[in-house]
């Protein structure tokens, strides 16, 4: 029987169905977030130096680990929102994943991705709602882009962890928010969100009731979350307490006011200035959450306030923050507690 179709008829139409398809995919409709259009051009993480950390696959959870404030320029011609490339910037943040990843790099394997930040020193009069607004620029742009390469190149299915401190929760909380709600693929398989130096609201849950603050030890499929104060913050100004924020204590994992002493505490550290690291100490952090305020309260002495001696910090934070230590005073707890929540997960699942 004769084919309908010629050699020639046969060619143009393989052709024109790659046509359209490479036409189909250059006007690929762009995801539409709540929070609206992604400001400028993304980074492109198919560069591996554009990854501050690409871990060898070792465990079944993996950790996105974003991280805090690193560049602070007060010159007139710094940057306001720092490039991806600077090298400041990249230093800082290097020296800052070595510090906080032993906390979760026992129980997961944790990616790092650079991205475009905010200069501290050109934001810090900003509210902590009107700060949050402004990372809805570039930062998130590349926070966004970063998430969708690792899950579509990287992830291969794995539960994970979302984890980041001060500026770095600010964009867990916004992915959180926003860019959760429109992949609910990615958000089912979320072991735990780590937002941590920054709040988590009663609005915020109210308002995607799909979140869920963490109730004790191991739940999963959960947000958890702290700013550790002394008693001298009280009513004062903090650039990253929200009004209705909520927090978990550390030590106990409760939610309540139960107070949790210092002898429970599993480990604290603390910088050593002489050696420039941070050190395991004698002296431990107690911890009591402050539903009033919605922070943990620790009433160590002995432990360093970040406002100490900084008039431009204590502005930012009040005069008895220990911004510094919401992962340092509670370090092995953090660490316990990964692998609680890895276990209960995996167990679960």
């Amino acid at each position: 029987m004769k084919s309908i179709f010629d050699k020639r008829s046969l060619l143009s139409l393989v052709v024109g169905i790659m046509l359209a398809a490479a036409i189909a995919g250059c006007g690929k409709k762009s995801v539409e977030y709540p929070g609206g259009e992604l400001v400028g051009t993304p980074t492109d993480y198919s560069k591996a130096e554009n990854w501050l950390n690409i871990p060898k696959i070792t465990h079944e959870v993996d950790t996105i680990y974003i991280y805090p404030t690193v560049y602070a320029d007060p010159a007139e011609d710094a940057p306001t929102i720092v490039p991806v490339e600077n090298e400041d910037m990249r230093k800082a943040a290097y020296g800052n994943f070595m510090l906080n990843e032993g906390a979760y790099s026992e129980s997961t394997n944790v990616f790092a991705p650079y991205y475009r930040q905010s200069n501290l020193m050109k934001v810090a009069g900003l509210s902590a709602d009107e700060f949050e607004r402004f990372q809805y620029n570039e930062q998130r742009t590349d926070v966004y882009a970063a998430l969708d390469y690792y899950f579509e190149h990287y992830n291969e299915g794995r539960p994970y962890i979302l984890a980041g401190h001060s500026q770095g929760s600010t964009m867990i909380r916004i992915v959180l928010k926003d860019y959760m709600e429109v992949h609910p693929e990615y958000y089912e398989r979320m072991v735990a969100a780590y937002v941590l130096g920054f709040s988590i609201t009663k609005e915020d849950l109210d308002t995607h009731p799909y979140l869920k603050f963490a109730e004790g030890a191991d739940d999963t499929g959960v947000v958890v979350s702290w700013n550790i104060e002394g008693v001298g913050n009280k009513g004062k100004h903090n650039a990253v307490v929200l009004e209705g924020g909520i927090s978990i204590n550390p030590i106990n994992w409760k939610r309540d006011e139960t107070y949790a002493p210092a002898e429970d505490n599993l480990g604290t550290y603390v910088n050593n200035p002489e050696t420039g690291r941070y050190e395991k100490v004698d002296t431990k952090a107690d911890a009591q959450v402050d539903l009033e305020r919605g922070v943990v309260i620790c009433t160590t002495p002995e432990l360093p306030a970040i406002t100490a001696r900084n008039p431009q910090l204590e502005a930012m934070f009040g005069p008895a923050s220990y911004h510094n230590g919401d992962y340092s005073f509670y370090f092995d707890n953090i660490k316990e507690n990964v692998k609680a929540r890895c276990l209960a997960y995996l167990a679960e699942h």
